[in-house]
């Protein structure tokens, strides 16, 4: 561990960690013609297809973590660059459902396999992505992510 980084608090690395990451993917997929949103978008449209899924925008913008209103427009961008095709769900006519186009299947595989690339250089340091740190890093951080963080709950205590 640095010095830099010895001292710093947890949230601190997680932010760090997380731009070290994003700035990774974008140089690696700008080849391919996609930022890292774009990736995020495609790479999970990828997967849930691969599940039998076409979810909505909004499905999608839960499933990412992504601002529905940033799908949306990643997604009318994708389209206009032909690798999303969006329809109207039949179920809900307000609703836009996503799929890739075959293009845009090709370029997620293509992007998939240079991403991961990069995961196995990133986990490294923990001994490689099978490890038994790498799962357990793994581990953390997913229960990390299912912790409910409602930034409106401190406020209103403090309120209170």
């Amino acid at each position: 561990m640095s010095s830099a980084t010895e001292s710093a608090t947890a949230g601190f690395l997680v932010w760090r960690l997380s731009m070290k990451w994003r700035v990774a993917v974008d140089r690696a997929v700008t080849p391919l013609g996609l930022t890292h949103a774009q990736y995020a978008l495609m790479g999970s449209l990828y997967g849930l297809a691969r599940s039998g899924l076409r979810p909505s925008q909004r499905q999608l913008a839960d499933h990412t973590g992504l601002e529905p209103l940033y799908v949306s427009k990643l997604a009318r961008a994708l389209e206009t660059s032909g690798l999303v095709a969006r329809t109207r769900d039949p179920d809900d006519p307000r609703a836009m459902q996503l799929s890739l186009t075959e293009e845009g299947r090709d370029v997620t595989r293509r992007a998939i396999r240079v991403v991961q690339g990069l995961l196995d250089q990133m986990l490294e340091p923990l001994g490689g992505q099978d490890s038994p740190r790498a799962r357990q890093f793994t581990r953390e951080l997913a229960t990390l992510l299912d912790a409910p963080l409602d930034p409106h709950t401190e406020n209103s205590e403090e309120q209170s």
